[in-house]
């Protein structure tokens, strides 16, 4: 072998050292980066269990549901008044929706209130507005009802209010009424909780970097408000190094295709987007679908609410890495309590709230069991990855 070629063998040789070197070092940047951001938002999850972080509409500090609970000769004293209610749903279309009106039939029928009507307003104000007035002619003594526009249907509760209705609300209440005097209670998730818990599980997954994209709910809804606020503001505090490339809110009904347009233009401008953060679970389905089709299976998803797709997504370890799950069976349980005790003259605190229940892959199928007050359906433990 001549000197020259030597020399150069040498040369290529050292090259492929030093690259090597400097892989293995950014690597193992990389991993000591994953493994702090990993302990932080650990860290922050386990600092908030049990918290609630969210206050009401009217910057109400929250109540336990333990303070609204009913004694057994409470209990004795609701079921001889033989009691009406009525459930004036916003949407029906989901499984918090389902949870939500189970846990208000169970715990009714343990009181001995009959429900007259169950009704779907479809997310629209108008329709609610018709909803109420058709259940009003039932005359119930009790609603229970989550308003789809705080402005477009005060004037039908406040109708229910004046002829005698104990209402209670879910999530949200109408402009202008005062709690103790127009109605009994709001009942409600820790929805910034929620956000702020599924902005720490999204960081947890990219490592605390990456360009990510946000999709709100662009409605006067208190709810989902806090929710984009929780999450937002925890990025922006705790995880400089993500970045929000593209907000944009939908308004529905169709929510899962409204978010799947959006993230398919999201990613198509953003060819390395890395994760999307979701304001509830079924649009969140429309962001896994808009992943499949551009053939995005390594897209990070963190949204909130412990929906069946979501879940299995989260037990398959596919797309979905973690959500802020709220508990809408004893949200309902807890509201049927309010309005029980109300017919008893029982007054209640003017914000309750229960605490946001962080969910992933690890807890999937215990985190059902907590939400819906049943085990993991069939599908959800067949799909579950060990």
């Amino acid at each position: 072998m001549n000197r020259k070629l030597a020399a150069r063998l040498a040369a290529v040789a050292l090259t492929l050292s030093l690259s090597l070197t400097a892989c293995t070092s950014d690597s193992a940047t990389t991993s000591n980066n994953n493994a702090a951001v990993s302990s932080k938002a650990d860290a922050a999850l386990k600092e908030i269990q049990g918290k609630v972080l969210s206050k009401g509409p009217h910057g109400e500090e929250p109540s336990t549901r333990d303070a609204v609970m009913l004694s057994d000769a409470e209990v004795a004293q609701v079921k001889a008044k033989g009691a009406t209610a009525a459930i004036v749903m916003h949407y029906a279309g989901n499984d918090w929706a389902t949870a939500q009106v189970n846990g208000l039939k169970a715990e009714f029928a343990r009181l001995g209130i009959d429900v007259v009507a169950v009704t779907d307003a479809n997310f629209s104000p108008g329709q609610q507005v018709s909803n109420i007035e058709t259940v009003l002619a039932k005359n119930p003594d009790i609603i229970v009802s989550i308003p789809t526009d705080p402005v477009a249907t005060a004037s039908a509760y406040k109708r229910a209010a004046e002829a005698g209705v104990k209402l209670v609300f879910m999530d949200n209440v109408p402009n202008d009424f005062v709690a103790g005097k127009d109605y009994e209670s709001i009942v409600s998730a820790d929805n910034y909780g929620n956000g702020v818990v599924s902005a720490h599980l999204l960081a947890k997954a990219l490592g605390g970097e990456g360009k990510i994209g946000v999709i709100y709910h662009e409605a006067d809804f208190f709810v989902t408000k806090q929710r984009y606020q929780g999450f937002a503001e925890t990025i922006a505090k705790d995880y400089p190094d993500m970045e929000v490339v593209k907000a944009q809110g939908i308004a529905g009904p169709d929510f899962a295709g409204d978010a799947q347009k959006v993230a398919d233009a999201m990613l198509s401008q953003n060819p390395d987007l890395a994760g999307v953060w979701a304001v509830w679970d079924v649009p969140a389905e429309g962001v896994m679908a808009a992943a499949r089709s551009a053939g995005r299976t390594n897209l990070k998803i963190a949204t909130e609410d412990l929906g069946t797709n979501a879940a299995i997504a989260l037990a398959q370890n596919q797309l979905v890495v973690g959500l802020g799950a709220q508990q809408p069976y004893q949200q309902g349980v807890t509201e049927a309590n309010i309005a029980g005790g109300a017919l008893l003259g029982k007054k209640a605190p003017a914000y309750v709230a229960l605490n946001a229940l962080p969910v992933d892959h690890s807890n999937v199928l215990e985190a059902w069991k907590q939400v819906y007050n049943v085990e993991a359906p069939a599908d959800l433990q067949k799909a579950y990855v060990k």
